[in-house]
């Protein structure tokens, strides 16, 4: 990628992508793959999370496809990364020059799998701005005006304020829907990979959330081997801040940071489930990441286990999942050792570090990128 190629490729790649079809990509060696995937939506049953009956129902996240960036003449690769977003995402397009210079630079396949009930796996409507607004205003008719919130958060902001169980039980959708994926990679009945193909994780700002929750459950020890880069990510559930115009709105926030911080673990509810999670492991890591005290020993061993297989940057004006956090997820001298803090010389935000605004220098924006997706590709190589 040369020095002021970032946004001319952002948007040569767009058509291309939005197109849907298997496509090659000129210039390069690479190819876009789509490949579909059904979810059984089978999640281990807690009382008070069951799965609402209204969201089983929704055919788009049972029924999706998913992007592989791919080099094309290959006939089955062995290494793949597998690429996870942010939440509230409703496309992949600030991801597609990710996926493509982590492929050109590692020869790897990237594999962009969207979250339950985001991007590709989520109804239409919550997309639509006329549809939305009518949501906004009912919401502002209930509960008051909030700067945060606008027709691009409404449909996740009202889901998990009406039901903040949906943040685990979509997440542990997503775990569940991972394994099978990877799974179904490592046996070799994938039609693009060989048999006990390397599989390692991107994963970005809530991605990572779900990535820490994987690998320190391990699923059938598919992910042993599995290396995982973080990029604006890593933050306890406690330190993340998700009031923002792109992600929820104040009083669904503060119903989910509520009821995770303190109802979720309870005495009463960690005493009822105690049971539970000791045969759970994905629930087990899911409550060691959600505050400072609980479960600390167990978090801190599982990062430091990971030594070499962890690596990521955090951004110093990143208010989503602030450096902070990390230290408080990992511990100060794990999250020393394995992330770095840098810096961009330009205005960003976490939900849009690269942004395509028109207003940045395009030699500053692309050289930050590069920054960032060169010690990535280096890590993942």
């Amino acid at each position: 990628m040369n020095p002021i190629s970032f946004i001319q490729r952002q948007k040569e790649l767009l058509p291309l992508f939005r197109s849907g079809k298997d496509v090659f990509l000129k210039d390069t060696f690479l190819g876009i793959h789509y490949y579909n995937f059904k979810s059984d939506c089978n999640i281990p049953s807690l009382t008070s999370t069951d799965l609402p009956v209204c969201d089983r129902s929704i055919p788009e996240n049972r029924n999706f496809t998913y992007p592989i960036f791919f080099f094309h003449g290959r006939k089955k690769a062995s290494q793949v990364i597998i690429l996870l977003h942010g939440l509230n995402e409703r496309s992949w397009d600030k991801y597609l020059c990710w996926a493509e210079y982590l492929a050109t630079n590692t020869g790897k396949a990237v594999l962009l799998f969207p979250i339950a009930y985001h991007i590709n796996r989520a109804p239409k409507q919550w997309s639509d701005p006329r549809s939305m607004s009518l949501l906004v205003k009912k919401r502002q008719d209930k509960l008051g005006e909030d700067p945060f919130l606008c027709f691009a958060n409404a449909a996740l902001s009202e889901r998990l304020f009406e039901n903040p169980a949906r943040f685990y039980t979509s997440g542990r959708q997503t775990v569940q829907d991972l394994t099978n994926l990877v799974r179904q990679i490592k046996r070799g009945e994938h039609p693009l990979f060989a048999a006990d193909t390397q599989v390692d994780l991107f994963a970005y700002s809530i991605g990572t959330f779900l990535s820490e929750i994987t690998l320190m459950a391990n699923p059938e020890k598919l992910f042993d081997t599995s290396r995982l880069f973080i990029f604006c990510g890593g933050s306890l559930f406690r330190y993340m801040f998700g009031e923002s115009r792109f992600i929820m709105d104040k009083p669904a926030y503060d119903r989910l940071l509520d009821f995770y911080c303190k109802d979720w673990l309870s005495n009463v509810r960690i005493s009822k489930y105690n049971e539970d999670e000791k045969a759970d492991e994905v629930l087990s890591a899911f409550n060691a990441m959600i505050v400072p005290d609980v479960q600390r020993q167990k978090r801190e061993s599982f990062f430091s286990s990971l030594g070499s297989r962890l690596s990521g940057i955090s951004l110093k004006k990143d208010t989503v999942m602030p450096y902070s956090g990390v230290e408080a997820c990992m511990g100060s001298e794990n999250a020393y050792r394995q992330i770095t803090l840098t810096d961009f010389p330009y205005v960003y935000t976490h939900e849009a570090p690269f942004p395509a605004n028109g207003k940045i220098d395009q030699s500053l924006l692309t050289n930050s990128f590069v920054e960032i997706f060169s010690k990535a590709a280096n890590f993942l190589c």
